[in-house]
C-alpha cells in the first residue's frame, strides 16, 4: 500500500522551500528578458535547461509544443495539468528591481513570469515525494495575443496520451489582498474579439472641406455611435465591453487624409450577444461611414471564449485551499479574457486568481508599468498550485 496522499501532500509543501531559490533565480532571468507572444524560445530555453537538458527525475518526459513545452512527471494513467503563460507584454516597466526588464517597450507586467516559475517550483517538489498521480505541466506561448497558444497546445495530438483529467490555472490578481484566493464557478471571463475597422475618404485640403469626404469626421462618429451597442442594444443584465483603442490617421495640421484606421475590443458573457455585437457593429459601421460619404469596413477576429469553472472542481479545490489557511474571496468576475476558456470546453477546469495586492483601489494593477509582483509570490503560488493538485489527486485516487 502506498503512502497517503494527505502524507505526500505535506511533503511536497515541505520540499517546496528548497525548490524556490532555484525557481526564484528563473523568475528573474525570465523577468529580466522577456518575449512577446509568438517569441518565447529563449523562455523555452530557459525551461529545457531545467526541466530537459538536465533531466534529473526518472519518470518525466518533456516534449516542445508549437512554441511552448509540456513536460509530464510520474508514471502512467490519468493525469493533472496545470497551466503557466510564457509571454510578456508590449508596455515599458517602471519598476526599479535590479532584475527589472532590459529589453526596451517589453515586459512581464501580467504576473507570467510568476506563474511559470511557480510552475516549475511545483514539477519540483511533487517530484521531491513521487508524484501520486502524473502531474502534466503546460508551459503555454501566446497568451496575449491572437491567436491564441491554447488553440495550438490543444491540437498537439500527443495531448490525448495523457488522459487528462482536470486542468488548474493560477493568475496573480492585485485587486484581492494577499492571503485571499478566487476560485468561483461558472462563468468568471468574458469572450473576447477584436476589431479592425477602415474608413476610407477623398483627401483635400483642410481649407477647402468640401473638396474632399473627411474619414476622420466620419470615424469620430463611428466611435460615438459604438457606444450604443452595449448601452441600447444588450440586456444591462449582461456584462458587455466595447472599448475603441486606437484610432489613426492623418499627418498635417491642414490635410484630410484618405483613410483612418480604428481598433478595438469586444467582450460578452453570453454567445447570443456576441453574436449581436458582431453584426450591429458592423451595420453600425458601415452606415456611418455611408453617411459621411465615405467608405467604412469592419473585420472582427474572434479571441478567447467565455471562462467557465467546472462547479465540482471550484468546490473542491475551494475547501482545500481553506484547509490549507487561504481565505476565499468573493467571486471574481470581470470582462477580462484568458485562452485559458479553449482548455475549459475540453476538460473540467479550474481558473483561481490569487492575491497580491494589498487591499488598496490605488495600487498598480495588471498591465501597469509598475505591477511587479514581490518574489514572495512565487512560493504563494507553487503552494496554490501544490493544494489544489494533491486535492484533486486525493480525489482521482478515492
Amino acid at each position: 500500500m502506498g503512502t497517503p496522499i494527505a502524507e505526500l501532500r505535506e511533503r511536497a509543501l515541505a520540499a517546496l522551500a528548497e525548490a524556490l531559490p532555484e525557481a526564484v533565480e528563473l523568475r528573474h532571468r525570465i523577468h529580466r528578458d522577456p518575449h512577446f507572444g509568438g517569441d518565447e524560445a529563449p523562455t523555452v530555453a530557459e525551461l529545457s535547461a531545467l526541466l530537459v537538458s538536465n533531466n534529473d527525475a526518472d519518470e518525466r518526459s518533456a516534449v516542445e509544443v508549437a512554441g511552448g513545452l509540456l513536460v509530464r512527471s510520474g508514471g502512467p494513467g490519468a493525469a493533472i495539468a496545470i497551466r503557466a503563460e510564457l509571454d510578456a507584454l508590449p508596455i515599458q516597466e517602471s519598476s526599479d528591481y535590479p532584475w527589472a526588464s532590459e529589453r526596451a517597450g517589453v515586459a512581464h507586467l501580467c504576473g507570467h513570469d510568476t506563474h511559470t516559475a511557480a510552475l516549475v517550483a511545483t514539477i519540483r517538489a511533487v517530484e521531491a515525494v513521487g508524484a501520486p498521480v502524473p502531474l502534466v505541466a503546460i508551459f503555454q506561448p501566446r497568451e496575449e495575443v491572437i491567436p491564441a497558444g491554447a488553440i495550438d497546445m490543444l491540437a498537439y495530438p500527443g495531448l490525448a496520451d495523457h488522459d487528462i483529467r482536470a486542468v488548474l490555472g493560477v493568475h496573480v490578481q492585485p485587486v484581492l489582498s494577499r492571503g485571499t484566493v478566487a476560485a468561483a464557478p461558472g462563468p468568471i471571463n468574458a469572450a473576447a474579439d477584436n476589431f479592425d475597422i477602415v474608413v476610407t475618404g477623398r483627401p483635400a485640403h483642410g481649407a477647402y472641406p468640401h473638396l474632399g469626404r473627411d474619414p476622420i469626421l466620419a470615424a469620430a462618429a463611428i466611435v460615438q455611435g459604438l457606444q450604443q451597442l452595449v448601452s441600447r442594444r444588450i440586456d444591462p443584465m449582461r456584462p458587455s465591453v466595447v472599448t475603441v483603442g486606437s484610432i489613426v490617421g492623418g499627418t498635417s495640421h491642414n490635410a484630410i487624409p484618405s483613410e483612418v484606421r480604428i481598433m478595438g475590443t469586444l467582450r460578452s458573457y453570453d454567445e447570443t450577444d456576441q453574436q449581436l455585437l458582431h453584426s450591429e457593429l458592423a451595420t453600425i459601421v458601415e452606415a456611418i461611414g455611408t453617411a459621411h460619404g465615405c467608405e467604412a469596413k469592419a473585420e472582427i477576429e474572434l479571441g478567447e471564449p467565455v471562462l467557465r469553472n467546472d462547479e465540482d472542481l471550484a468546490a473542491l479545490v475551494s475547501s482545500a485551499l481553506t484547509a490549507g489557511g487561504y481565505t476565499p474571496a468573493p467571486a471574481l468576475k470581470s470582462c477580462g479574457a484568458d485562452d485559458f476558456s479553449f482548455y475549459c470546453e475540453r476538460y473540467p477546469s479550474l481558473m483561481m486568481f490569487a492575491g497580491v495586492g494589498d487591499g488598496s483601489p490605488d495600487s498598480p494593477g495588471l498591465h501597469h508599468p509598475s505591477f511587479v509582483p514581490s518574489d514572495e509570490t512565487v512560493g504563494e503560488l507553487a503552494r496554490i498550485m501544490l493544494l489544489s493538485y494533491f486535492a484533486i489527486a486525493e480525489q482521482l485516487d478515492a
